[in-house]
């Protein structure tokens, strides 16, 4: 009988078993399961194991969005279960998806189901309607399912209302493998009740009752009481005769290993710019004056998993490939939420955006990128965000608002309505802190305030309109901010590329040589022989094409790199960066 069941459908637990931000341990055919329940009502039923020690996620911290383990706080994402955190890692974000195992789940007669390779639907049940229903404790048994069942067909007991009677007539029904289904009448009262048997293991089994209707007050308390003393005598009597025949060996479930690729710290893979996810436009409206904000959902399946800070390339209907931030909060993962400004001299994405994309449109975007990684270590966390650079400060905020961290969110913008996602900073409470209609040299002078505290052990990140970012960096450096602690993201590079120069690049690890000609840059060169370096942005803004320099002078055009990456010389954005001196070797 065990043959089939990992095919069928079995209670692992009653709804009232998961309320919020609680973990339970379910157990099917000796497989141990992490089920909780996100804030957003989404039931997640995991691989009962971290993926770093195997430590029981059972014992881990829901807090409505992500599940914390207890062991080195590694954090998964709701609905995924995706990798989102991993303390002491650089940057602490995984360095691709990291993903738990999943188990299909659904709720139904007031119990959840699950199996390992589930065919079809939960059974329908004649008799038992959704929402007037009475879920009985669930009654743990030391035997085998294929003896509990048969046990369970002579199962006595008194319908709602009748409790103090002794002679219900009893009627068999429906009965199979792993259920009972049975009637109890005296005058003129019925009550069904049907029995699910989870097969917990080979000699372990969980008795879950659920009865039609739904009495309330003492009468519930006494109807739930009937039952617990009843079958509690019937699981006496079934485990004195599991007892007596021989013990089955315990079932083994196959755990799967974690693979290489996820298991180590592999190179980035070589993609170029393509989009392997679609989406459809769910919802589109105006998140301020003159942004637009679109909510992505998926054709099918789920969304991968994304940290703070990461990004997607939107394959737009025209041809153009534009980045834009995914502002969502931790466990939000059903969705992503990105905002659009219309630019003025827009050279056909905000256009489109704006304009020509409608709900229900279904575009092709990529996998979310990171290049901008919130660290979580931090003594305090200042964010500095001007007009559409709110979007992936917003992200970062939430999740250290939901990890409670100290932070403060200065959001600079023209007026009133141009803060964009106000339902989201509000959640911010007090660390945010508008700064209205200032111009350049208030601005400024606003910063300088702003960054006047700086504290061994603060991290500052900024991101808005190149002239902003340049004099808050300049300001931070005079203030005694190190380098390593301000973090920066430029939406598009403003600098005036110069693409005159001609030089040799040598690809060490791929022993080809290449001259780079005026006019071409190293990535476009490198693909043509080739090389599929992944890129995203294409103007050196967001990090993704950065390679590592063995030998030679780069000549940086590119806004992504700080000053003291500059200065070391070791690494180059190959899709605007060029050469000072005759030749580059590059680590690709």
């Amino acid at each position: 009988m065990l043959d089939t069941a990992k095919t069928r459908w079995h209670p692992v637990a009653a709804s009232y078993d998961l309320p919020f931000r609680h973990v339970f341990h379910a157990q099917l055919l000796g497989r141990e399961f992490a089920v909780w329940r996100a804030d957003d009502g989404y039931v997640n039923i995991w691989e009962n194991r971290c993926l770093h020690r195997g430590v029981r996620l059972s014992i881990g911290i829901n807090d409505g969005r992500e599940l914390k383990c207890q062991y080195h706080g590694w954090r998964y994402s709701n609905r995924t279960a995706g990798c989102t955190y991993i303390p002491a890692h650089p940057a602490d974000a995984p360095a691709r998806t990291i993903t738990n195992r999943t188990f299909a789940g659904v709720e139904r007669y007031g119990l959840v189901w699950s199996a390992e390779e589930p065919q079809g639907d939960v059974p329908d049940v004649a008799g038992l309607a959704e929402g007037d229903l009475l879920t009985l404790r669930g009654i743990p048994v030391n035997a085998p399912a294929d003896v509990v069942v048969p046990a369970l067909t002579g199962y006595r007991f008194q319908p709602n209302g009748c409790l103090e009677g002794t002679a219900a007539d009893m009627s068999l029904k429906a009965s199979d493998g792993f259920s009972v289904a049975l009637t109890a009448r005296e005058d003129g009262t019925e009550t069904l009740a049907v029995f699910f048997v989870q097969p917990v293991d080979s000699n372990r089994s969980v008795i879950r009752g659920v009865l039609d209707g739904s009495p309330r007050g003492a009468e519930r308390i006494a109807v739930l009481r009937h039952h617990n003393e009843r079958l509690s005598n019937l699981r006496e009597i079934v485990e004195r005769e599991a007892a007596a025949a021989p013990q089955p060996a315990p079932l083994e479930p196959v755990i799967e290993r974690v693979s290489p690729e996820l298991a180590e710290m592999p190179e980035l893979t070589a993609h170029g710019r393509k989009a392997t996810v679609r989406v459809t436009v769910a919802r589109k409206w105006m998140a301020a004056e003159g942004i637009a904000a679109f909510e992505l959902r998926p054709v099918k399946g789920l969304l991968p998993t994304f940290q703070p800070g990461a990004h997607i390339d939107v394959h737009l209907p025209n041809g153009l490939i534009r980045q834009y931030s995914i502002t969502n909060g931790p466990g939000e993962s059903d969705s992503y939420v990105i905002g659009v400004k219309l630019e003025r001299d827009s050279k056909g994405g905000s256009l489109c955006m704006h304009e020509t994309l409608r709900e229900g449109d279904v575009l092709a975007i990529s996998e979310p990128r990171n290049n901008f990684p919130l660290r979580r270590d931090a003594e305090k966390t200042i964010f500095v965000a001007g007009g559409i650079g709110v979007t992936p400060l917003i992200a970062m905020a939430q999740a250290l608002k939901n990890q409670n961290l100290d932070f403060a969110f200065h959001y600079f913008a023209q007026n009133q309505e141009q803060l964009a996602f106000p339902e989201k900073t509000a959640l911010l409470g007090e660390a945010i802190k508008p700064h209205l209609g200032l111009r350049p040299d208030a601005t400024a002078a606003e910063l300088e305030g702003i960054l006047s505290g700086y504290r061994p052990g603060m991290h500052l990140y900024l991101c808005g309109p190149g002239p902003m970012l340049e004099a808050a960096r300049r300001i931070a450096a005079d203030r005694g901010w190190p380098e390593t602690a301000v973090h920066f993201e430029y939406f598009k590079n403003t600098n005036t590329i110069d693409d005159s120069s001609s030089f040799e690049v040598a690809l060490a690890r791929s022993c080809v040589t290449l001259k780079v000609p005026a006019g071409r840059t190293i990535l476009e060169v490198m693909r043509e022989a080739g090389i599929d370096m992944p890129s995203s942005c294409e103007q050196g803004a967001c990090g993704t094409c950065l390679a590592t320099v063995i030998e030679g002078e780069p000549d940086h055009q590119d806004v992504y790199l700080n000053d003291a990456e500059r200065r070391s010389g070791t690494k180059i954005m190959t899709c605007v960066s060029r050469a000072k001196s005759a030749r580059l070797v590059l680590d690709l």
